[in-house]
């Protein structure tokens, strides 16, 4: 059994590494690349040469090339030492035209090229671009820059890599000076005043400052050594990764009592524990310097309503609970009592679910329960009314009802027809006792295998309920990528979707076996 498992975790992780390979073919090699712009405000806004300088940093942030603007190696030049900074401005300058560079700016602007063209990168020169009268439009300013394509490989190596990241004392650049790097143990932690025993690990130098902590929210113990990065979206919600986009709350802040680090006291909703570095932020704002000590300014806030899984999975579960209680049941009453009433009226009701679109059956019910039964047809995150939850549920629920109805009455039926049956029958075993100790039991082999995967993919929630009720749920995330060209969360999805494929067949696999002592999934040699 224990060499099934690992057989099944290493095709599972493979298939998925696959999948995510010809997601990422599919996006970033056939899809016209241009069509990132398509609902980008900050494209139309731009013109002549800063338009295509935009394009090419937009590109570098999906995924598409690898971009270093002129500017950019001229601090790095200064960064190593082999530039000063009197010599800065004068080297940095592009002039209107090649002809009149600087000696200066025009001997670093051949290296430059020199550099990037041996790395296999395109340089780009736009001269300034001016109307009839001699000024340089808007935009319209000369610069230099460097392009590559990223090869798919490379795309693909960097993303698993990236995939789990492990916090350290190295994350912030080595050229700035945050003082001493280390980890801090303590066991009363300063965000409590130093009064009350709670333990933490506190790094400089790290990316979060917060290691590990503790706090009154389940599950009460939370790390940020180490963290998962499924892909950063782009548009969707612009900076934030996959993962965090799902499971961070929603709704309106909640406010408390928060003593900063400077001693600062006032009504907020930041989270200090989620607090991550950001290189020069308390210098540039006057806001984070009346608040920090340091460049760990960006926080995370708290908000009343779950996260976007949260929701999908309250949803989810409950009509998968609510699926199988009347599903099962119904489905062995319509083949114990084959061609009866309860048969032909649960026949009519899983011919209507699959003969009539979702979309319209959850709009009936949608309707109905509205309009008859005056529940709430559309989610609000700060009602609290619990009752908005009824319709999306109940929408959810009956299909996955006619459903298993039509596969426990079927391998039910299968069951009763069989040889084993009829040995029972003729020894004198009651009809009752026939379906409960032996149909029964063999017909729920199959239907067990599902289960897992039920309860997992409630998470993921369900586009079109979600869609119809306003369900501020998962299900609409993949779309909503789509929709935007968010390569990031396409990606990210794709791959979060398929590892729940995997560990929902293999877990179904292994409930399977449990269920049923026949089914073993050990080969024994002869």
């Amino acid at each position: 059994m224990a060499k099934y498992i690992l057989q099944r975790i290493i095709k599972g992780i493979l298939s998925a590494v696959c999948v995510v390979v010809l997601i990422m073919i599919l996006v970033y090699s056939l899809m016209e690349r241009s069509v990132i712009f398509a609902g980008d405000s900050n494209y139309s806004k731009t013109q002549s040469n800063a338009r295509i300088t935009y394009e090419q940093t937009r590109y570098e942030a999906f995924g598409y090339v690898d971009y270093v603007n002129y500017s950019e190696y001229i601090n790095e030049l200064i960064k190593r030492g082999e530039l000063d900074e009197e010599s800065r401005k004068d080297a940095a300058f592009v002039a209107a035209t090649p002809e009149q560079d600087s000696e200066t700016a025009a001997a670093y602007i051949e290296k430059f090229t020199q550099e990037y063209e041996a790395g296999g990168y395109t340089v780009v020169r736009l001269d300034a671009d001016k109307k009839t009268n001699g000024r340089v439009k808007d935009g319209g300013q000369a610069t230099i820059f460097a392009t590559r394509d990223k090869p798919i490989i490379s795309r693909v190596i960097s993303y698993f890599t990236g995939i789990f990241f492990i916090d350290n004392i190295h994350y912030v650049d080595e050229s700035t000076d945050i003082g001493k790097r280390g980890l801090t143990f303590t066991l009363h932690d300063p965000l409590y005043g130093g009064e009350k025993f709670s333990p933490a690990i506190i790094g400089n130098g790290t990316k979060h400052k917060y290691l590990l902590y503790f706090d009154n929210k389940f599950p009460w113990i939370h790390q940020n050594l180490l963290t998962l990065n499924l892909g950063e979206s782009y548009t969707v919600n612009r900076g934030v990764d996959v993962f965090e986009t799902m499971t961070a709350s929603q709704g309106s802040y909640v406010l408390s009592t928060v003593s900063y680090p400077t001693g600062h006291v006032e009504q907020s909703a930041d989270d200090l524990h989620t607090a991550t570095y950001a290189e020069g932020s308390l210098a540039l704002s006057d806001m984070y310097a009346g608040r920090f000590v340091d460049d760990y300014t960006h926080t995370i806030t708290h908000k009343n309503s779950m996260s976007k899984m949260g929701y999908s999975f309250v949803i989810g579960i409950i009509s998968t609970i609510l699926a199988y209680a009347l599903g099962l049941p119904i489905g062995i009453l319509m083949a114990r009592f084959k061609n009866g009433l309860l048969d032909r009226i649960g026949t009519v009701y899983i011919i209507f679910i699959i003969a009539v679109p979702s979309l319209a059956y959850i709009f009936l019910f949608k309707a109905i329960g509205g309009s008859i039964f005056k529940l709430p047809t559309l989610f609000d995150m700060d009602s609290g009314n619990k009752l908005m939850f009824v319709l999306p549920i109940i929408s959810l629920a009956l299909p996955s009802v006619a459903n298993l109805m039509k596969w426990m009455r079927r391998y039910m039926i299968d069951q009763m027809n069989s040889d084993y049956v009829k040995f029972a029958r003729s020894g004198g075993l009651s009809e009752t006792e026939i379906f409960t100790k032996h149909i029964w039991k063999n017909a729920a082999i199959p239907i067990v295998h599902g289960i897992p995967g039920s309860i997992l993919f409630a998470m993921t929630g369900a586009i079109i309920t979600e869609r119809v009720y306003s369900v501020p749920g998962a299900g609409n995330l993949l779309t909503q990528a789509i929709n935007k060209y968010d390569n990031g969360v396409i990606v990210g999805v794709t791959l979060f979707y398929a590892l729940l494929t995997v560990v929902s067949i293999l877990l179904g696999d292994i409930l399977m076996s449990s269920v049923d002592p026949r089914i073993s999934f050990t080969s024994k040699g002869r």
